[in-house]
């Protein structure tokens, strides 16, 4: 099924500039947002200077936070631009996503946020027993 673009875009992206929202299904469970970036070019990350010609684009997969009880991907299409400058030793990057991701995760900043909370929350109830049957057995 072909949902709203741009109430998906405000949705899943709110307070994200840099990500525009080319389409969304949603079947058994899932919803599958398509996306890519909204910027002319990109900063090298080792000189800085600013490049708009395209090398190529590739394909991320990226889990986001789960929506209506359905879970979410986001389909991102990232560009790798060519660096100008005659002495950079880079010749190509990636186009940055930073407030949605981090390079090679598979999961949106959000989400992984989310996931460290509750790792370090389930460790806290086992470390309070523990720390309670420790301090008992020091009593006697």
């Amino acid at each position: 099924m072909q949902a709203d673009v741009s109430f998906w875009d405000s949705l899943v992206f709110n307070g994200i500039d840099d990500v525009d929202v080319e389409a969304v299904t949603a079947a058994f469970g899932t919803v599958d947002v398509t996306a890519r970036g909204r910027a002319a070019g990109a900063a090298c990350p080792d000189c800085g200077r600013f490049s708009c010609r395209v090398h190529d684009s590739y394909q991320r997969r990226l889990k986001d936070l789960p929506l209506g009880g359905q879970s979410v991907v986001i389909h991102l299409t990232v560009r790798r631009f060519l660096c100008g400058a005659e002495n950079c030793p880079r010749r190509t990057f990636a186009e940055p996503f930073a407030r949605l991701t981090v390079p090679y995760a598979r999961f949106t900043t959000r989400l992984n946020h989310l996931l460290e909370r509750v790792g370090l929350d389930s460790l806290d109830g086992p470390a309070l027993g523990w720390r309670a049957n420790w301090a008992s057995t020091q009593d006697g």
